[in-house]
């Protein structure tokens, strides 16, 4: 993965009130007004956490009438759960090593020649 879509999906789920609005769209399609109705915000406020979403590619809409429709886009949450298993990977073997050179440590040597 590219880092500025990297970028793009953390920029995306850093806001809260996105990632509820990326929860409702995953469940099923939702027109923006309805989602709007679930945030205390302007319909435009809520226009602009679902175009960022949209921008991250984590969410598409299509057009039905003077409607908006939004849809979660499955695999992109797939990539990003990719990426935080990368992610963990490389602090799971930092860890390993850690355990590892614990378990191969001697004991200091705690006799006293006093």
């Amino acid at each position: 993965m590219d880092e500025k879509r990297a970028d793009a999906f953390f920029h995306a789920l850093s806001d809260g009130t996105r990632r509820d609005i990326l929860r409702r769209v995953l469940a099923g399609e939702h027109s923006v007004t309805a989602l709007a109705e679930h945030y205390p915000m302007s319909f435009a406020a809520v226009q602009k956490h679902v175009a960022v979403l949209e921008r991250a590619g984590l969410v598409t809409k299509r057009r039905s009438g003077r409607e908006s429709l939004a849809s979660g886009d499955v695999e992109a949450v797939r990539t990003v759960a990719s990426l935080l298993r990368e992610f963990e990977d490389v602090w799971r073997g930092r860890v390993a090593g850690i355990d590892s050179l614990l378990a191969h440590e001697t004991p200091a040597d705690t006799t006293s020649t006093d």
